[in-house]
């Protein structure tokens, strides 16, 4: 049996990664989606932890949502080059425009339509792009960063692609307020939902996470053969710690 299990559920970009992660390092696990698997949540609360992703090796645990700290569960090297704060935040704006600009080209019929593995649909997927930003925000004027953040579903009055993509752009906007109003006196750690982080370790996550469902986004596009589509540039994901898929392959395409 291997040594180590990860716990994941499909459409999580963090669950995504840290199965990579493994892979590279030529980690056997078992991989358990807890979507799925009967008692699985149960097994992680018996071991202290409450959200996903979550690398196991007996009753020890590390949360999958830093990498770093991965790495030193499985004893392995995590040594990169991070971008620096200025730019992940540029990226970031950037990136949300383009999820603005690519949720406004699903199609009404397109909308409700579930993504792989998931109850969360098209719609919800355009709400959560933004929501990840809110969390970031939440943290840095304060407050926390919690798990249900990415949990939210969108709500009775976002029920158009508009007004997803008008949400979108507000959030991109007042992102935008933030830096400049406070980029020379950042705080250096914000509270979240797996411990206390820098600054700029969760900034590169929101960005890289926000990155990724773009590419679910503009993969939408595609399939649904939405013309002419927003595309995302090439240079917005240099530097970032993507995975490699866009779709986690243990998760048939519906």
């Amino acid at each position: 049996m291997p040594r180590y299990t990860v716990y994941w559920q499909p459409g999580c970009t963090s669950c995504l990664k840290t199965k990579e992660f493994l892979r590279v390092h030529g980690i056997e696990f078992e991989s358990v989606n807890v979507r799925e698997a009967p008692g699985a949540m149960e097994a992680l609360a018996r071991v202290g932890a409450r959200s996903v992703p979550v690398v196991t090796r007996g009753d020890e645990f590390v949360l999958g949502q830093d990498l770093e700290a991965v790495a030193r569960f499985l004893g392995v090297a995590a040594d990169r080059t991070r971008l620096d704060v200025p730019v992940l935040a540029s990226r970031l704006i950037a990136l949300l425009d383009c999820a603005a600009d690519m949720t406004a080209q699903i199609p009404a019929d397109a909308l409700f339509a579930r993504l792989p593995g998931r109850e969360r649909t098209r719609l919800d997927l355009a709400y959560h792009v933004p929501q990840i930003a809110v969390a970031f925000l939440d943290a840095a004027l304060g407050g926390r960063l919690t798990f249900e953040h990415f949990e939210r579903t969108a709500p009775e009055h976002i029920h158009t692609a508009a007004d997803a993509a008008r949400l979108t752009r507000s959030v991109s906007q007042a992102f935008a307020v933030w830096w400049g109003a406070n980029q020379s006196r950042l705080p250096g750690a914000l509270d979240t939902y797996y411990g206390y982080q820098t600054l700029h370790g969760v900034l590169e996550r929101t960005t890289w996470h926000v990155a990724q469902h773009v590419r679910q986004l503009e993969r939408v596009l595609e399939l649904l053969r939405v013309t002419p589509a927003p595309r995302l540039p090439a240079g917005l994901l240099e530097g970032l710690p993507l995975p490699k898929d866009v779709w986690d392959a243990e998760v048939p395409l519906q």
